[in-house]
């Protein structure tokens, strides 16, 4: 069987067919003529691209969840400072 190459864009159209098109993996696979196991490559591929360079939209989220978990953090370590000088009486 023949190695076939895809094109880059391709692949990035193949893959967001896939995250948005509501069928399965397979069926876009099929009607794409590759593999379901490459599909899977390629969205696999471009999750940790995502991962290890998010969009500039997710990178606004990420820091906004991270100043509200640091804040959050900060409270509970205050809490237990609270019950521990509590414990002591």
């Amino acid at each position: 069987m023949p190695h076939t190459r895809f094109t880059k864009e391709f692949q990035d159209e193949a893959v967001q067919l896939a995250l948005t098109s509501g069928r399965s993996r397979r069926e876009v696979a099929q009607d794409l003529g590759v593999g379901l196991s490459t599909l899977r490559h390629w969205l696999d591929r471009r999750r940790e691209r995502e991962i290890e360079d998010p969009p500039a939209e997710r990178q606004e989220d990420m820091a906004t969840e991270l100043k509200r978990l640091r804040r959050e953090n900060e409270i509970l370590r205050q809490e237990r400072e609270i019950l521990k000088k509590a414990t002591a009486f």
